[in-house]
């Protein structure tokens, strides 16, 4: 199985970006899809999460202004992140818990995608 994760960059504050992760290769079934991130000097940690049946779960510090969604049909998770602050800048991990075809169900993560907002 393979994340590929897209669509970070350099914006200013109060802008808006749209994280896109794809899971490819053996995939059998996709349970719940996240987003997590990791600031320089700080612990990786959840920021939005969604099951297979899109229930969805949020970090109070982005409640109101990330929005997560799954395209089961393309194994795709996006996270569209609005007003957009300079705490939020990290490194943006996508993870997927996924039925593999080879070997069995595992996490999985993707690469990085670095949010940089500048104030």
């Amino acid at each position: 199985v393979q994340l590929q994760a897209s669509g970070g960059g350099l914006v200013q504050a109060g802008g808006s970006l749209r994280l896109s992760c794809a899971a490819s290769r053996n995939i059998v079934r996709i349970f719940a899809m996240g987003w997590y991130r990791q600031a320089a000097g700080k612990q990786r940690e959840l920021v939005a999460r969604t099951t297979e049946g899109g229930d969805t779960k949020y970090a109070n510090f982005v409640k109101g202004r990330f929005t997560i969604s799954r395209d089961n049909a393309k194994n795709t998770t996006y996270l569209q992140m609005n007003s957009l602050k300079p705490e939020d800048t990290a490194d943006y991990y996508c993870s997927a818990d996924v039925l593999n075809s080879r070997l069995g169900r595992n996490d999985y993560w993707g690469q990085g995608t670095q949010v940089t907002v500048s104030s």
